[in-house]
């Protein structure tokens, strides 16, 4: 694959700086990676955060043996130190520590305005962030949390098999990921729109045909990985090789958690294709990506921690709320979504 010119990451970089984490002179930024992810990507937002006027720390580390909390022990304690003491973070590491103990540190400062950029190389910041428009995607954004937050009955098909039903719960928070807000807290990378149902209301069957991640040994799918789904939890997992080897990864950590549903996800980012790499994968444009184990708090959830977390992607979905079709196939026919879709490609 041809590299990515300079100026077009460097023009991307500043898009990301200044139009979504939006920083100001004031803050302190902390970027860093690990050894399993581009340091020039890295490297790059770090100059691009210095050219808009703040002071920014660039760290790398070796890769921890897992993500969130199965992370702690890898980590160096300089990291988790910069972690407490900085106004923003923007992680690239691949093995991402979003819910680590570092992490919960941090957010408990109630200073830090954390923005997850796992795994993301050059190529994709040019795709997913050079490449849309970002005032059309957050209008996007904000007109289909708009609708599933009024939406109290959901069902969700694919073509490989998914066929899934559940309920919402007003009172529940639903996420438009994209630029990070003034006050502290966790975000993602725009094109994602994410949200915790009922968890007792989720019933049916989930089949991930895209990509899933972790564990590292999966990733792109070459046989789907089915998952029975009764009152939020997982009661059974068919399929081929990836199958049994995700069977094995949840079990082994012998914790009932693990196989509880935590959120689902919309992707909605036009620049995104599937590449194996889930920062990218659960943003790629018609789908939608179900996370299993740990539930972070801001959901308002009952599923709560668990010993990590996996998230898993469903190609194409068909999505009807309340009776009515909101997209089929992956292509949205709600007359609003069609026509804000059609904007968020950077022309």
């Amino acid at each position: 694959m041809a590299s990515t010119p300079d100026f077009e990451l460097g023009k991307a970089t500043e898009i990301l700086v200044r139009e979504l984490v939006r920083v100001k002179p004031t803050d302190h930024v902390l970027v860093y990676t690990d050894s399993e992810s581009e340091w020039r990507v890295a490297e790059t937002t770090a100059v691009a955060v210095h050219d808009a006027g703040a002071k920014v720390a660039l760290m790398w580390y070796p890769a921890p043996g897992g993500v969130g909390e199965n992370a702690d022990r890898d980590l160096p304690e300089p990291l988790t130190a910069a972690m407490r003491n900085c106004d923003v973070i923007i992680e690239f590491s691949k093995k991402y520590l979003l819910y680590s103990t570092p992490w919960q540190l941090a957010m408990q400062g109630k200073r830090v305005r954390y923005l997850c950029l796992s795994g993301m190389t050059s190529e994709m910041v040019v795709r997913c962030i050079g490449g849309i428009n970002v005032e059309a995607l957050i209008e996007f954004q904000s007109k289909i949390a708009e609708l599933t937050r009024s939406a109290r009955r959901m069902k969700i098909t694919t073509p490989a098999g998914s066929d899934i039903e559940f309920e919402n719960d007003p009172k529940r928070p639903v996420f438009t990921e994209g630029v990070v807000a003034e006050k502290p807290g966790d975000y993602m990378l725009i094109g994602q729109v994410d949200w915790a149902p009922v968890e007792e209301s989720i019933e049916g069957t989930i089949v991930f045909d895209g990509s899933v991640w972790p564990p590292d040994d999966i990733g792109l799918i070459a046989d789907p990985i089915r998952l029975k789904i009764q009152k939020g939890k997982v009661v059974s997992i068919d399929g081929g090789r990836e199958a049994k080897t995700f069977t094995r990864w949840l079990d082994s950590f012998n914790d009932p958690a693990m196989r509880n549903v935590a959120h689902i996800t919309y992707g909605c980012n036009p620049g995104a294709k599937l590449s194996g790499l889930i920062v990218e994968d659960e943003r790629v444009w018609g789908s939608v990506e179900w996370g299993l184990g740990y539930q972070g708090e801001g959901f308002l959830g009952r599923a709560g921690p668990a010993k990590t977390h996996t998230d898993g992607i469903c190609l194409n979905a068909s999505i009807w709320m309340d009776g009515q079709q909101i997209s089929s196939e992956g292509t949205y026919v709600h007359p609003e979504l069609a026509a804000l879709g059609k904007r968020a490609a950077r022309t």
